[in-house]
């Protein structure tokens, strides 16, 4: 079984608990569905982790070491990561639920909990968050990036990216291309169509914006990558 998103992407689970016991069964139950399972004991290694991007699904524990969850959840919504979230806590008190539902957790578990539940929910949040943000067919991931075509969104590690109608198609065009290289006249003529008069410089332009927006390193880029003397590819 493979748990893949649209695009044909193997969904991330982020799974931030300190108790051993049950990170390790988390790990060991939804790999075993299909799922890319990534572990952290602690808030601070949690939020380091999401911040890095491509998670699909955050399950998050309310009573950490270093930064509590509600303080993770907190500080991830307040600079517009999106990856829905499912708590986990010990205590059942309403107030600890309203809080982490108003925070914008998904859903809220209570320890002890059935595994096949937990499994049950993991795929209904998906679900869901798919539905929410459009998802059809033609959504591409590529590297951290989900691009929607339909809606012409584009988001890095689950944050929203603000393009430009132009940097959209440049970059739709290029990560379409399946790794291959195309030529800025190439660019030229699927985005601005064949009788834009132009000069090359104007692609080149656009992808130094692309990069300064989408590249950890604008000046050393991993993802828009230059081809001397051809043009440019998009490296996964």
């Amino acid at each position: 079984m493979n748990r893949l998103g649209q695009g044909g992407a193997r969904r991330t689970v982020l799974v931030v608990e300190d108790d051993d016991s049950i990170a390790m069964g988390l790990e060991m139950n939804l790999s075993a569905e299909g799922y890319r399972v990534l572990i952290a004991a602690d808030g601070e290694s949690g939020l380091a982790l999401a911040r890095a991007g491509g998670i699909d699904l955050l399950i998050l524990d309310v009573m950490l070491p270093k930064l509590n969850g509600f303080e993770l959840l907190r500080m991830l919504r307040a600079e517009r990561y999106t990856m829905p979230v499912i708590m986990l806590s010990a205590r059942g008190a309403e107030m600890d639920k309203v809080m982490g539902l108003e925070l914008g957790a998904e859903d809220y578990i209570t320890k002890p909990f059935g595994l096949a539940e937990l499994l049950a929910r993991v795929k209904a949040v998906l679900r869901r968050d798919a539905i929410a943000r459009g998802d059809d067919a033609n959504t591409i991931r590529a590297a951290d990036l989900e691009i929607h075509p339909s809606t012409r969104e584009v988001r890095r590690g689950g944050k929203l990216v603000e393009l430009t109608a132009t940097e959209f198609d440049i970059l739709f065009c290029l990560v379409s291309a399946g790794g291959r290289v195309l030529s800025r006249e190439q660019l030229q003529a699927k985005v601005w169509g064949p009788s834009h008069h132009g000069t090359p410089r104007t692609v080149d332009n656009f992808i130094l914006q692309l990069r300064a927006k989408l590249e950890d390193n604008a000046a050393n880029p991993r993802h828009l990558v230059t081809v001397r003397g051809v043009g440019y590819r998009f490296v996964v």
